[in-house]
């Protein structure tokens, strides 16, 4: 005879974890890989990142330092962007080059220069159109 064993089928509350230092150091030098293919100044990265540019440079060189909260959330933001582009442009050069192109949707725009603005809703805005566009929403 073979008895029933209840299975649990509630889902369970999701619970992010937070992202751990060695994984936003991680998530940093993937990130200055990226905005070189996208063709990112320096200047232009350290404003990305919202941090001073010789902050960056040095970072850049290997010696990260503490990433906090609204850090670690910008370079999983710039992940995401660059996610999108992969699952929407089957050649990455096409994803790469998208960035600085003008966009209609950003009002003439490029994603680059929205993402300059400085804030990290910037960096959001372009994340949540590129999902929504990749049907993720």
């Amino acid at each position: 005879m073979t008895l029933a064993t209840l299975i649990d089928t509630q889902p369970k509350a999701f619970i992010a974890e937070p992202v751990s230092d060695a994984e936003a150091a991680a998530m940093f030098r993937a990130t200055v890989n990226l905005l070189r293919l996208w063709g990112v100044t320096d200047e232009e990265a350290a404003t990305l990142l919202d941090m001073p540019v010789r902050s960056y440079r040095r970072w850049k060189a290997g010696e990260i330092g503490r990433i906090d909260r609204d850090g670690k959330a910008r370079l999983s933001n710039l992940m995401g962007v660059h996610k999108a582009l992969r699952l929407i442009f089957q050649e990455p050069q096409r994803g790469y080059a998208w960035i600085k192109a003008p966009n209609t949707a950003f009002g003439g725009r490029s994603a680059l220069r929205v993402m300059l603005g400085g804030d990290l809703t910037d960096l959001m805005r372009v994340r949540r159109y590129l999902d929504a566009e990749r049907g993720a929403w």
